[in-house]
């Protein structure tokens, strides 16, 4: 009798687990399926220091993957990392430098805002204005950082619990994110 019990106790937990994880998924596949739009592009201040990010405030990143001025972040990729793509004229607010902006073609024709030849991103796992959910993160082939006023990476690691987790593989600690590893 205890074991039945403590079986159906086990089965129980372990469904409500899956229950959440599927609502966590559905929830992310909603909030992620679209491109973030811009016009302005900001700098904003973080625990790493300052970095560009959209009007919103929300931080924006630069790909290492990418190469020659063309984003290789499409499909799954864009889902989590959405490209910041132009909406009107694009403007640079106090601290970015106008001359750096500018726009690349994505496979679909439509224009994706840069930054001193970087395509931009955001993260859906940044909620809000200054988050650094993204840093450092090493997914899709390639690793993301926060992009400086001079349209460098910055490489900076966020202070301890600056949203990122570590899990312990067979192959050692690898920074899976707030998504766990892939």
């Amino acid at each position: 009798m205890l074991k039945r019990t403590v079986l159906a106790a086990a089965l129980g937990v372990a469904l409500a687990a899956a229950g959440v994880a599927a609502a966590a998924v559905v929830t992310h596949q909603g909030s992620a399926s679209s491109s973030a739009s811009a016009g302005r592009v900001t700098l904003h201040k973080t625990k790493i220091g300052n970095v560009l990010a959209a009007s919103s405030g929300k931080t924006l990143y630069l790909f290492m993957k990418d190469k020659n001025r063309h984003s290789a972040c499409y499909g799954q990729c864009a889902s989590y990392w959405p490209p910041l793509m132009k909406k009107g004229k694009l403007r640079a607010g106090t601290g970015v430098k106008a001359k750096l902006l500018g726009t690349t073609k994505r496979k679909n024709g439509k224009r994706q805002v840069t930054y001193k030849g970087h395509p931009l991103y955001l993260f859906t796992g940044d909620t809000g204005a200054g988050q650094l959910e993204g840093q450092r993160q090493n997914f899709f082939g390639g690793k993301w950082y926060a992009v400086s006023a001079s349209g460098r990476a910055n490489k900076q690691a966020p202070p301890a619990g600056g949203g990122t987790t570590t899990s312990t593989t067979t192959t050692g600690t690898t920074d899976c994110g707030i998504y766990g590893c892939p």
